[in-house]
């Protein structure tokens, strides 16, 4: 999946380990998600990390909410689940994978 690279204009938090944010993997690199936002480390400064088309995700039967037992994560106007190594979306009816 292709991401848009638009640089987080003014971060001065580092992410890390022990930065109190959620880790979040995602490909070759880890997400923070901070207000909202993810987060990646990019040459020195943090990109907004967001998906730049839209992805189903196929056969996912398990239902995430409240005490399904995946870390939820608050992304602008919903919340994903940390699930397999990737986030998962309510979206019309089906699961997008971010």
């Amino acid at each position: 999946m292709t991401q848009l690279h638009h640089q987080h204009p003014v971060h001065e938090h580092i992410h890390g380990p022990a930065c109190g944010h959620p880790e979040v993997p995602h490909g070759d690199h880890v997400d923070y998600a901070h207000d909202g936002h993810m987060h990646r480390l990019h040459s020195g400064h943090y990109d907004e990390c967001e998906p730049s088309e839209h992805a189903i995700h196929e056969g996912h039967d398990h239902r995430h909410g409240e005490g399904c037992g995946h870390t939820s994560v608050l992304h602008g106007d919903h919340v994903d689940y940390l699930h397999d190594g990737h986030r998962h979306a309510p979206h019309d009816g089906h699961w997008d994978d971010h």
